[in-house]
């Protein structure tokens, strides 16, 4: 169906506008928007009690709702905000009798609902088509539901998604999500878009004016951080992520065989970003754990951008996700990461990523960081300047070390170790074998050139910027392009 042009209005339905991952990409792309053609408005949830009514209607509970973090943002942006009675099972009728006066009240306002609250889609998204509404949208966001009654009841209220004529589009950031949400046969049958959690790439572009300001501002300037972003609640898995950081400090406290001798003297930290209902649990579990004073619980930022700056390392152990914008967003700031198989495997874009189970021990996570810090695997940079910039690195955090296991004049000489054994006839190439080896070099060197001029190092995040940006872009995570798409997409009706 085609529509005239003109300013066009697209109501997000959500639980809140707090940070979240669904909130903060949807706020991104808002900010990417043309908005003199398309503008958002937001219809979001609120108990109903301080109304004294069962089903009060928007304004009724907007004079009561507590503001959200980015209420203030979306307004200067344009957007309106509406409000619903939050949803507990129990007020089924009276959720419905709201959601029908709003839709009424408001009847020819949008061209297009955009609900990303799956939970409850399948309610309000049939009533919304039935008042008018020409596009109604299902936004898996998404792969899993939380442990207990509550995830059981969220799978059953939004088990008619799983149908063909709920909606008239299904939107899902991951194949995962599309799955968990609308099933394998929609997903089969092509009935659900994938529509990556995009980011604006270049608000995350290493920057060490920045990473030097937040990591003094943090009290970091000399350690290691390794880092987090994520609401505390059951899904990012924080109980095992503070546990993995308690094995690092062990195993660097306890080094006897001095496996992770460079890292000696340094100090460690766990910067986590967010807020959520767990938040207090974490900080009681860093206490028992004895890591708390190592621990920074920093809370929501509107910086975010710039705390990815102040991290050394991601680690991201959560049980499930659609698609986590936070894994991109610190690809992009050139961090390696460390998460989770559980999470969708389309956030595995570049070569920053490995992934592994959170059924493996804390530990075996925590050799794996360490390993990451120490042994960065490049394979385009000879392993004498690996060394080099590895001591460089630490040398500027933790002061000056020792560069060679032999430097005084116990030095071994090899070649009077060799002889009578045998190996100093090995060790002398004929001339042959020497002049094939000196060409090897020669050609492995240019190569290592060329790769170095179009490719990046793990080790240098200012390089390797512009190659993994250019990734994340081709694989369809960069906000401005997907602004465009979706823009076409509101205006017309179709993709």
């Amino acid at each position: 169906m085609e529509y005239g042009y003109g300013q066009i209005r697209v109501l997000h339905v959500l639980g809140g506008l707090n940070v979240g991952g669904a909130e903060c990409r949807i706020i991104d792309l808002y900010r990417n928007m043309d908005r003199d053609k398309i503008q958002f408005d937001f219809l979001v949830h609120y108990p109903p009690d301080k109304t004294g009514k069962k089903s009060p209607t928007s304004d009724e509970l907007m004079a009561v709702r507590e503001p959200d973090y980015f209420d203030d943002s979306v307004k200067k942006l344009g957007a309106r905000i509406f409000c619903l009675p939050k949803f507990v099972g129990t007020n089924l009728m009276d959720y419905k009798a709201a959601i029908r006066q709003f839709f009424k009240e408001h009847q020819g306002e949008w061209k297009v609902v955009q609900g990303h609250m799956t939970s409850t889609a399948a309610i309000y998204l049939p009533i919304a088509k039935k008042a008018g509404v020409p596009i109604c949208i299902a936004h898996a966001r998404s792969a899993g539901v939380d442990n207990g009654v509550k995830g059981l009841a969220t799978k059953i209220f939004r088990s008619p998604l799983q149908r063909e004529g709920i909606t008239d589009y299904n939107f899902a950031c991951s194949r995962e999500a599309g799955i968990s949400v609308f099933g394998q046969n929609l997903m089969n049958a092509g009935s659900v878009r994938i529509i990556p959690n995009a980011i604006d790439l270049k608000r995350f572009s290493y920057n060490e004016e920045i990473r030097n300001k937040i990591r003094e501002e943090l009290g970091v300037s000399n350690a290691l951080v390794i880092g987090h972003v994520g609401s505390f609640r059951y899904a990012k898995n924080h109980e095992f992520l503070l546990n993995v950081f308690a094995q690092v400090c062990r195993l660097l406290d306890n080094d006897d065989l001095n496996q992770y001798s460079m890292l000696h003297g340094m100090r460690v930290r766990l910067l986590m970003l967010g807020k959520g209902p767990l938040m207090d649990d974490m900080k009681k579990l860093a206490t028992k754990l004895h890591i708390y004073d190592r621990c920074i619980f920093a809370g929501n930022k509107s910086n975010a951008c710039e705390y990815y700056q102040a991290m050394d390392y991601f680690c991201f152990p959560s049980r499930y996700e659609g698609l986590p914008g936070s894994v991109i967003e610190a690809q992009a700031a050139g961090l390696q990461c460390l998460v989770s198989d559980s999470v969708t495997p389309e956030v595995d874009v570049t070569e920053l990523v490995s992934m592994r189970s959170i059924n493996s021990e804390p530990r075996d996570w925590a050799r794996k960081i360490l390993d990451d810090l120490l042994f960065h695997e490049d394979y385009h940079m000879d392993p004498l300047m690996e060394e080099i910039k590895l001591n460089q690195t630490f040398t500027a955090i933790a002061g000056e070390r020792r560069e060679s296991v032999f430097e005084n004049e116990d030095t071994p000489d090899i070649d009077i170790l060799d002889r009578g054994t045998g190996f100093e006839a090995l060790n002398i190439p004929d001339e042959e074998t020497k002049n094939n080896y000196i060409r090897q070099i020669k050609n492995l060197s240019d190569a290592k050139d060329m790769h170095r001029s179009i490719e990046y190092s793990i080790g240098d995040r200012q390089q390797s910027s512009a190659y993994i940006q250019g990734k994340l872009r081709a694989a369809g995570f960069d906000v401005k392009a997907q602004a465009k798409l979706l823009a076409f997409f509101y205006e017309r009706g179709h993709f």
